[in-house]
């Protein structure tokens, strides 16, 4: 019995870290689609309120089913709420228009890299909300990613402008910082209400706003794009953006928060190799060395110390 209720646990954990390695090449490919998207006549706010638009009835969905499991008797109070739409219009909102934005300058591998960057600022902003130092590793850590994404900007500044490429990567930047905000200011909200409920109302939320910031700058007109672009942006509401939240959080569930977000470290290595495969995109040793870079930084403030561990 024992040795059947480890071997259930064993399966159990492959499962959970296959489903986020999945997840974390699915969610990788993003920036693939947008990339395909722009060889058409569209543009970031368009593009973007279209992948809202239709991955928008499934975050639905997620919050009726989730609100009606939810065991819990308190309501949301009007804080609740105001966390919810802060979080969403900042977090959600404004992460995925600065990085819709910068991926019409920069290159899907350098995209995804700089957004990896975000542990890190979650490391800077959490120390300065304690007000307390930020400890070697920490300086080891920021050194290092930092040191790669100079590498990687030089990759692009080789295929490109430098005032383009300096520009994407300011707003991937931006995309990064805005993103780690969220991740910082939603743990309370995430405890409250759960994962599933959190998750479906600021997408919803960050849908609208989407939503919305195309109906006061665009016409009706817009509208009419080439299905090529309806297409791509259907492939990048279900591969890019359902399927991988509906992976994650069934990994999550099996191998835990920390284990599933060093495994999602994957997602630049993938995205720099599907952007070879499916635009073209050169790789080379400056970008090969400043992905590890950017990866070891990561994995120095992900990985446990020892005495976490104990």
């Amino acid at each position: 019995m024992h040795n059947n209720t480890i071997t259930s646990k064993n399966n159990q954990a492959l499962i959970g870290a296959s489903f986020v390695f999945i997840s974390a090449i699915a969610f990788s490919t993003k920036a693939i689609f947008i990339k395909l998207a722009y060889q058409y006549p569209v543009d970031a706010v368009t593009l973007l309120a279209l992948r809202m638009l239709l991955a928008t009835p499934f975050f639905i969905v997620m919050a009726v089913i989730a609100t009606k499991n939810n065991t819990s008797s308190s309501r949301l109070s009007m804080n609740d709420w105001g966390s919810l739409f802060a979080l969403g219009l900042g977090g959600m909102y404004l992460s995925s228009l600065f990085d819709f934005i910068g991926l019409s300058y920069v290159s899907a591998g350098t995209e995804r890299t700089i957004l990896f960057l975000y542990p890190t600022f979650v490391v800077i902003i959490t120390a300065l909300l304690a007000k307390r130092p930020i400890g070697k590793r920490e300086i080891l850590a920021l050194a290092l990613s930092y040191a790669g994404i100079i590498l990687i900007a030089m990759h692009d500044i080789s295929f490109s402008s430098t005032s383009t490429t300096v520009l994407g990567a300011g707003f991937i930047l931006l995309s990064a910082l805005t993103y780690a905000c969220y991740l910082v200011g939603s743990s309370n909200m995430l405890h409250k209400i759960g994962t599933q409920r959190f998750t479906a109302y600021t997408m919803i939320i960050a849908c609208t706003a989407c939503v919305t910031h195309f109906a006061l700058t665009h016409s009706v007109a817009s509208l009419k794009l080439p299905m090529g672009v309806y297409q791509l942006g259907l492939g990048m509401a279900i591969v890019s953006t359902i399927l991988p939240v509906i992976l994650l959080n069934a990994g999550i569930r099996r191998v835990g928060s920390s284990k599933a977000s060093l495994i999602g470290s994957i997602g630049p290595v993938s995205t720099i190799l599907l952007a070879a495969i499916f635009l073209g995109e050169p790789v080379t040793f400056n970008q090969i060395i400043g992905t590890a870079l950017v990866l070891a930084g990561v994995l120095s403030i992900s990985l446990p110390t020892q005495q976490q561990e104990n």
